[in-house]
């Protein structure tokens, strides 16, 4: 399963990471994921969602 939101599909990013020298390696730029406990279909299901999902109301949590 890919570390991206279950609802906007947001993933990782490649990036670099610049020395004081200008050398570049890659790295990864990961989104905030949190494990949310959510009502899918009235059955509760743990899913991964962004933060901004979360903040935005997308998510609908279970109560």
């Amino acid at each position: 399963m890919a570390y991206a939101c279950d609802y906007c599909g947001k993933d990782r990013q490649a990036a670099h990471n610049v020395s004081h020298s200008n050398r570049k390696s890659r790295k990864w730029q990961m989104p905030n994921l949190q494990t949310v406990r959510v009502l899918v279909g009235g059955r509760v299901r743990r899913l991964r969602a962004c933060t901004r999902c979360i903040r935005s109301g997308r998510v609908v949590k279970a109560a």
